[in-house]
């Protein structure tokens, strides 16, 4: 980092950042969910207050010197400024050497044949043979009968987890056992996923999703429609999040698998926060999402539509920033979900928005925005209450010392 450098004020990315232990040493481990540099940026703990101040509004110096005012402790200028050239050089600031390997990034993605698939060969079989294999072993394992097709109306939705197949598999195969007439006949899947590190309402993408039995072809022409409501600016700027975002993949896997390979258009969409754009009683505080949801209505047409939420439960515990969970903690986090799931049940979108954001979101909740867009979007095609039905439900360790937890279910909407 040059001399003049040192006065510029960095600013971090939206990253990742994860307690992390090597060789006897704690660490943070910085990950980039957009993968502009490859690997993982360690930095010791005691130096985690400098990341604090990567905020835009301090150069170098004056990080120094908050870091003797708060941490009590002397800290040499050149370690700061090691420390902002590791950041640099791993493409984690905002600033013109992100901005490029982004435009890079964007640009592959753009000109592939389809979205390249992320979890392949680590969530999944990357063979289409085994994962048919595999994925029909845990719908063997299912009690669930499936809904006849004639009891589907034509728009019809489901809540599917996005949780490693390995710890959610049961409820995933609960799910789509049940959906699976619907997902065997629908002309068009709208798939609406959590966006865990971007802020937009809705991120759109051209690209097709591939998966291991081939390709799932994008609606361009309702994304191009869509964007036309928007502005390109406003559902595109983030697209680049398609590429590293698993929520979208993990049901597109299982869709393709349960259409048994036969591809059909799907219309993917990312949803980061609803803050400014929907008030805590669930109501729209402008008409940006009811316009998108009214233009994918008219797009759709008279087609058979499958609509599916994915979306977690809860996030509790050290491994999202939160205090361990014992057996007791873990007990009414289940019946506080479980209160969740009944009111869930009775379709409201602004009812169910309005009960998560009376906490806070104090369980963190990702699967809020995917259900809540699903259930705004099905309640006109219905033309009567919406009703849910729960398939499947699991408490899924995330740390080795089940003191974190995430919590997943399976719901149809009709």
């Amino acid at each position: 980092m040059t001399a003049a450098q040192n006065h510029f004020c960095p600013r971090l990315r939206p990253l990742d950042i994860r307690p992390h232990v090597q060789d006897g040493v704690e660490y943070f481990a910085l990950h980039d969910p957009l993968q502009l540099a490859e690997g993982t940026l360690l930095v010791p703990q005691t130096l985690a207050p400098l990341l604090t101040f990567c905020d835009g509004a301090h150069d170098a110096p004056a990080m120094a010197a908050l870091f003797r005012r708060y941490v009590g402790q002397d800290i040499d200028g050149q370690m700061v400024q090691s420390l902002l050239a590791a950041l640099d050089e791993n493409c984690l600031l905002e600033n013109a050497r992100s901005d490029e390997a982004a435009a890079s990034c964007l640009q592959l993605y753009r000109t592939a044949a389809a979205r390249p698939m992320l979890l392949a060969g680590r969530s999944y079989p990357a063979d289409a043979d085994a994962l048919r294999h595999y994925l029909d072993g845990l719908l063997a394992g299912s009690d669930v009968e499936p809904l006849p097709l004639a009891e589907w109306p034509r728009w019809g939705g489901v809540l599917s987890p996005h949780i490693d197949y390995a710890r959610g598999g049961r409820v995933y195969a609960d799910i789509w056992q049940r959906a699976a007439d619907l997902a065997r006949a629908a002309e068009l899947v709208v798939l609406i996923g959590t966006d865990h590190y971007g802020a937009a309402p809705l991120t759109l993408t051209r690209q097709h999703y591939a998966t291991p039995y081939g390709v799932l072809p994008t609606a361009r022409e309702m994304v191009e429609a869509v964007a036309a409501e928007t502005g390109e600016e406003a559902v595109f700027a983030g697209e680049l999040r398609h590429r590293d975002e698993h929520s979208l993949e993990l049901v597109a896997v299982w869709l393709h698998h349960m259409r048994r390979g036969e591809p059909v258009p799907v219309l993917p969409v990312l949803t980061g926060l609803l803050d400014a754009h929907v008030n805590a009683s669930g109501q729209y505080r402008d008409e940006l999402l009811a316009d998108v949801l009214a233009r994918i209505r008219d797009l759709a047409g008279s087609r058979r539509v499958l609509v599916v939420a994915s979306g977690d439960l809860a996030h509790m515990g050290p491994a999202f920033g939160g205090a361990p969970l014992n057996g007791r903690d873990q007990r009414a986090l289940q019946r506080a979900d479980e209160e969740l799931l009944v009111q869930m049940q009775t379709g409201s979108g602004p009812d169910f928005y309005r009960t998560i954001a009376a906490t806070g979101n104090a369980r963190n909740i990702c699967g809020l925005a995917p259900v809540y867009l699903t259930l705004r979007l099905l309640e006109e095609p219905s033309r009567q209450p919406l009703h849910g039905e729960q398939f499947g439900y699991a408490v899924c360790p995330a740390d080795p010392q089940n003191t974190s937890v995430v919590t997943v279910a399976g719901m149809t909407f009709m």
